[in-house]
């Protein structure tokens, strides 16, 4: 327990300014809980209980439609926020969006009361949590931007190029490990489409695809196909 509150203000050092009395009541009251790969950490109009502080893993938040497509808005990261839980909390909302575990989590959740009184007397925690705030506005106006701007094989390049770019330098040539399914989820599009788009780059040679894998074979041209819409 003592190495989880270790990690926890490596990840958050705002917590480090907490007064002693608040900080022993998150480490009481927000236990450590461990979630599975796949869980559902929160779905559309469910009550709001919590701010997660996220130790390991990733949550991806969507926006899911009537006919079932749903669109990635933003991932959770240690050390990041959830835009949307902050925005429940601080308007006493129900969440808009669906939060699940892309990889097994580890993670506290500070209670609503304690979350709270922190924002009201806790000016550095405040400051925090409207930062964290300020940055997922600027990645989701970024989101309209594109949307609204470039061409869909515009944005799958630049996904694609994004993608293997997050690799280390000792493996970028490594093809990049995705699902078609998955790729348009998070361009908000549909399978069938983005299936469609990747034969048209495999058949002009810009990538090569396997079995929920794909090798950019040209990344000179993807970067110019991304860039084009600027």
């Amino acid at each position: 327990m003592e190495n989880h509150a270790t990690d926890l203000l490596a990840l958050y050092p705002v917590l480090r300014s907490l007064p002693s009395a608040d900080w022993a009541s998150l480490c009481r009251t927000a236990a450590v809980i461990a979630l599975p790969s796949g869980t559902e950490i929160f779905t559309e109009r469910q009550t709001c209980q919590g701010f997660p502080l996220l130790l390991a893993g990733s949550i991806k938040v969507v926006k899911s439609a009537p006919s079932g497509r749903e669109m990635l808005l933003y991932r959770v990261e240690p050390g990041g926020s959830c835009i949307i839980t902050s925005s429940c909390l601080l308007g006493h909302t129900d969440y808009s969006a669906r939060g699940v575990a892309e990889t097994q989590l580890l993670m506290r959740v500070l209670p609503a009361p304690l979350f709270e009184k922190l924002v009201a007397e806790s000016t550095d925690f405040r400051r925090f949590v409207f930062h964290l705030f300020a940055e997922r506005i600027g990645e989701l106006m970024q989101l309209v931007e594109e949307l609204a701007f470039h061409r869909l094989d515009q944005r799958l390049a630049k996904l694609l190029l994004g993608k293997s770019e997050s690799k280390n330098e000792s493996s970028q040539c490594e093809p990049i490990r995705a699902t078609h399914q998955a790729l348009a989820e998070e361009l908000g599009s549909v399978r069938e489409i983005v299936s469609r788009l990747l034969k048209g780059f495999a058949g002009q040679g810009l990538v090569a695809l396997g079995r929920e894998q794909i090798e950019l074979l040209d990344r000179a041209a993807l970067k110019q196909l991304a860039d084009s819409g600027r």
